[in-house]
């Protein structure tokens, strides 16, 4: 089973049966940033802790900093990004993810919010 879980920051975080983690950011934070023209991607083995700017996402309007919801061990990326920065705007919570991560908690998640508060907190 997955759980889905997000930041005030606008990055959801889904648990995958393997135990590792998927990392993107929001249809709310995408459609705030506008086209998505550039992602910068961090490098595969790069440890991160809870709080790190992992990527940068830059759009017609912004940029803006994509920051980790958990630590752990970057265990790949969404090289396909690189090409098609788009691809975020079109499905920010399949294609479009950044980043997938082992944790180095496995239950740090479950300190961020469910879905219902995150869309309390978005209005939505």
């Amino acid at each position: 089973m997955t759980m889905i879980r997000y930041t005030e920051d606008h990055e959801w975080i889904r648990t995958e049966t393997d135990g590792t983690a998927t990392v993107g950011i929001t249809g709310y934070a995408q459609d705030a940033l506008g086209d998505i023209v550039f992602v910068e991607l961090p490098e595969v083995g790069r440890s991160v802790n809870r709080g790190d700017v992992v990527c940068v996402v830059e759009s017609v309007k912004a940029a803006a900093d994509v920051k980790m919801p958990i630590g752990g061990i970057v265990t790949a990326v969404n090289s396909a990004l690189v090409d098609d920065p788009g691809t975020v705007n079109r499905d920010p919570m399949n294609e479009g993810w950044f980043i997938k991560v082992r944790p180095a908690d496995p239950r740090a998640t479950e300190a961020l919010m469910g879905e219902a508060a995150y869309l309390a907190l978005t209005g939505q």
